[in-house]
């Protein structure tokens, strides 16, 4: 008989795209992955997974199954909700972000749609978040909007530069813009959650710049007060300024992001979340407006 376990464990190695991966994911070592996977094989009578080393792809048969298994997840996940939903007139929100999203702005966000749904939110990077958005796992995430990415499921908010941010008394700060090759002898501090990390170490291996670091983080408020401490400097996007520092153009470094909402399409298109969802966009739209306006244009 199928269990959820396997459909689950399907699904981690559809989105991941590797057992390592997905094993991860879910939480479980990848030997009882591998073999929860032999079992739905085995069950369902085909091969389901194409297994190289360069690669995992779907076969004929696992494309088939693919939206079958979607449908089945959504369908457990209902069924979980079901008790919940009845005890309360707020259904619940999964709600995602990417951890670089400024903790005022967040807050406005999940003031307002807490007036009509219950929130559990979760931290991840922007390709696990779309994952679990995809797989059903995740009602809604806050995440970096493709370039061009625009369909009912996705309501774009704001955009911003990245910057380099130095301390508000450091030698550069009163500069406008400096070239990279200017910033070869400070000490840089790298934010792990940055989106564009790797861009951004291409960047300057390209210019010949290779600093030395005094801190990696994964928090953000760290990184920029060790920059307003004077311990180093760091890019990010421009709403993130804090006091003690300031913002400076690097000439070439022209990375943006654009800030949106993307929602699982099947979880939208229930008549009650469409218009509880639609009573809370415009006062989040304003929001995002008001916050680029004073933020990042001001």
């Amino acid at each position: 008989m199928i269990k959820r376990s396997h459909i689950r464990q399907f699904l981690a190695v559809v989105d991941a795209g590797s057992f390592t991966r997905a094993a991860q994911q879910i939480r479980v070592t990848q030997p009882a992955l591998s073999t929860g996977v032999a079992d739905l094989e085995r069950l369902v009578g085909a091969p389901l997974f194409i297994r190289n080393r360069r690669q995992i792809r779907l076969t004929e048969s696992g494309g088939r199954f693919l939206p079958i298994a979607r449908d089945l997840e959504r369908g457990f996940r209902s069924a979980d909700g079901f008790g919940r939903a009845e005890e309360s007139d707020r259904p619940v929100l999964k709600l995602g972000t990417i951890r670089s999203v400024p903790g005022e702005f967040f807050q406005g966000i999940a003031a307002m749609l807490s007036r009509d749904f219950a929130l559990e939110i979760g931290e991840n990077s922007e390709s696990e978040l779309r994952a679990a958005v995809h797989a059903g796992r995740l009602n809604m995430a806050l995440l970096p909007l493709r370039s061009g990415e625009r369909d009912p499921n996705v309501v774009p908010l704001y955009e911003e530069p990245m910057v380099m941010f130095v301390a508000a008394d450091h030698p550069l700060a009163g500069q406008g813009e400096v070239s990279p090759e200017e910033l070869a002898p400070e000490t840089m501090i790298a934010r792990r959650s940055c989106e564009f990390l790797d861009a951004t170490s291409r960047f300057f291996t390209r210019h010949r710049v290779r600093p030395r670091f005094a801190l990696r983080s994964e928090s953000d408020e760290r990184c920029l007060r060790m920059v307003a401490a004077g311990v180093g400097i760091t890019t990010a996007p421009a709403s993130l300024a804090i006091d003690g520092i300031v913002s400076i153009k690097v000439r070439g470094y022209d990375f943006r992001r654009e800030l949106g909402l993307l929602a699982d399409p099947a979880w939208l298109a229930q008549p009650d979340m469409e218009q509880r969802f639609a009573r809370a966009l415009p006062a989040i739209q304003r929001a995002a407006a008001q916050w680029q306006e004073a933020k990042v244009d001001g």
